[in-house]
């Protein structure tokens, strides 16, 4: 398992537009060079995760109607 250090971790800074280093706080982080919160993912890379979460279908299913 990687050991995650802190001196390399980027969040995206809206702000700046781009990943930024940046200063934890108990609640929130913030861009070290402009003060603004920043967030985990950019607006593009948050809609790629969570395109990645959606369920791509359940295999060997083709329909879900009984025939009797």
């Amino acid at each position: 398992m990687p050991v995650s250090n802190y001196y390399q971790e980027r969040k995206f800074c809206p702000a700046c537009d781009r990943y930024v280093r940046f200063l934890q706080s108990l609640d929130e982080s913030f861009c070290v060079e402009c003060g603004s919160k920043v967030r985990l993912f950019s607006p593009k890379d948050h809609r790629a995760f969570l395109r990645s979460l959606k369920p791509q279908g359940r295999p060997g299913r083709k329909s879900d109607k009984r025939v009797s």
